[in-house]
C-alpha cells in the first residue's frame, strides 16, 4: 500500500522547519552566543518554537503514516494532517512575534487535536487487528 496523504503532510512540515532552523542559527551569529540562549529573549522565543516543533511533529507524523497504513480515511487524514501543519504555523508565528498569546494555546490544541486523531486510530485500529 502506498501512502498517498502523509508525504504530503511531511513535505511540507519538514520544509516548514527549515526556516525555524535557520532564524536560530542567524540569531546566534548575530548575538555571538554560541551555546544555551545568553539570556536573549529573540533567541529563547525561536529556540523554544524550534524545540516545540520538534518536539511533536516527529511523533505525530509516524502516529499518522501509521494510521494510514492501517486505514485511516482519506478526508480524515486530509483533515487532521491540516490541521496540525495550521497549528504549528499559528503555534510558531505567536512565539516568534510575542511569545504568549492566543495563538500559542490554540496552535498547541490543533496539535493536540491531530495526535490524538492519529494515536486514537492507532490504538482503534490496532486492537482491531489484533482481534482478528
Amino acid at each position: 500500500m502506498s501512502m498517498i496523504v502523509t508525504p504530503v503532510i511531511a513535505g511540507i512540515l519538514v520544509l516548514a522547519q527549515i526556516p525555524l532552523t535557520l532564524l536560530v542559527g542567524y540569531r546566534r551569529l548575530k548575538t555571538d552566543i554560541r551555546f544555551l540562549d545568553g539570556g536573549d529573549e529573540t533567541l529563547i522565543r525561536r529556540m523554544r518554537t524550534h524545540g516545540n516543533f520538534t518536539e511533536t511533529v516527529p511523533s505525530t507524523l509516524i502516529a499518522m503514516a501509521l494510521a494510514e497504513i492501517n486505514g485511516m480515511p482519506i478526508w480524515a487524514l486530509w483533515l487532521f494532517g491540516t490541521t496540525l501543519v495550521a497549528g504549528r504555523a499559528v503555534h510558531a508565528a505567536q512565539i516568534l512575534s510575542t511569545g504568549w498569546g492566543l495563538g500559542r494555546s490554540s496552535g498547541m490544541g490543533l496539535t493536540f487535536l491531530a495526535m490524538l486523531a492519529f494515536g486514537g486510530w492507532c490504538l482503534w485500529s490496532g486492537t482491531a487487528i489484533s482481534t482478528r
